[in-house]
């Protein structure tokens, strides 16, 4: 055996290998309470505008109920004076007052009514035409929709005026029918009928456009196939249609309510600033004892039982609603 067979041979080194990627440690977040506050910084501002704007006008006027505040509080000759539930005892035993409750929600629900078949109707009428009629369509709601309350209340005013009313001479020259002279104010009913369709022809271009979009977001796919199972335009509409807009109903009929039970300007602009008995409203019978007989206090009590009866009305239709959603 020579020297070189009896070498050790070299050892190779194994190659390198590359080190385990690291896994992140997800039970430190180091900016976990930082990202937690940051919304809350950001609401910050809006919210402090939101407490001084509607915060502090709410609780005044639920301290002014529980107190005794007329003109003698108001230029400081007395204090106010705690009377607890008086004032609300007052409200609530007054015969009047329970009439124009059911005058305000008889008038709020056909207002929402007929806000939400006519804006559907109309929706739905939308989808079947063509882009450029859909376009001038929207373009005349957006122009209604944004015209001053005071402006459309003028202009309905002067259409129904019992001497110089276009409406009544439109309505004269049909056979038979004589409206000359007609006063359309003579009577409760027949006024606040006349307000109802101002409120309605305010509110419905909102409803129309909401729905128009709701409308986008049914599936085709889902229409089709119900037509072809053999279900009609009625059948489509009930069980396809309806059901995905659904949240969109509920969101728009909320807002009605609450607009619709707070309408103000139309009757008091439409009745010249002084409104009859047969047509005081919840608003304008609190703006009346308030600032017409200087009780201001109670004007407050009856505008903290209009807000409770308003969240009321609101609760019981939400809640029929998410029963009905449940259901089905």
């Amino acid at each position: 055996m020579s020297a070189a067979d009896t070498t050790t041979p070299a050892k190779v080194p194994p190659p390198p290998q590359a080190p385990p990627p690291a896994v992140p440690d997800r039970t430190r977040r180091p900016g976990a309470k930082g990202d937690a506050t940051t919304p809350w910084l950001l609401l910050a501002p809006c919210l402090l505008v939101l407490a001084l704007v509607m915060g502090y006008p709410l609780v005044r006027l639920v301290t002014l109920s529980f107190q005794k505040f007329g003109q003698s509080q108001l230029w400081g000759f007395q204090p106010p004076e705690s009377v607890g539930l008086d004032n609300f005892s007052a409200v609530l035993g007054d015969g009047e007052f329970w009439q124009v409750v059911l005058r305000t929600l008889i008038f709020a629900g056909g207002s929402v009514i007929l806000t939400m078949v006519l804006g559907m109707l109309v929706a739905l009428l939308l989808q079947r035409v063509s882009g450029w009629v859909r376009t001038l369509v929207n373009i005349v709601l957006v122009a209604s929709w944004g015209m001053p309350v005071i402006v459309a209340t003028t202009v309905f005013k002067w259409l129904f005026d019992s001497d110089y009313g276009i409406l009544n001479a439109l309505l004269s020259k049909l056979p038979g029918v004589d409206m000359v002279g007609h006063n359309w104010f003579a009577s409760g009913p027949q006024g606040l009928a006349v307000i109802m369709l101002l409120v309605v022809w305010g509110a419905v271009p909102f409803v129309i456009i909401t729905l128009s979009a709701g409308l986008t977001q049914v599936p085709k796919e889902l229409e089709e196939a119900a037509r072809l199972d053999g279900a009609g335009a009625w059948g489509v509409f009930r069980h396809v249609t309806l059901p995905i807009l659904k949240p969109v109903l509920v969101m728009l009929t909320t807002l009605s309510v609450i607009w619709d039970m707070g309408v103000f300007p139309q009757v008091f602009v439409m009745r010249g600033g002084h409104p009859e008995p047969e047509f005081q409203l919840l608003t304008t019978y609190s703006f009346d004892r308030a600032f017409v007989v200087n009780d201001y206090a109670q004007g407050s009590a009856i505008a903290v039982v209009t807000i409770l009866l308003m969240l009321a009305v609101v609760a019981v239709y939400m809640r029929q609603m998410l029963k009905i959603g449940e259901v089905e």
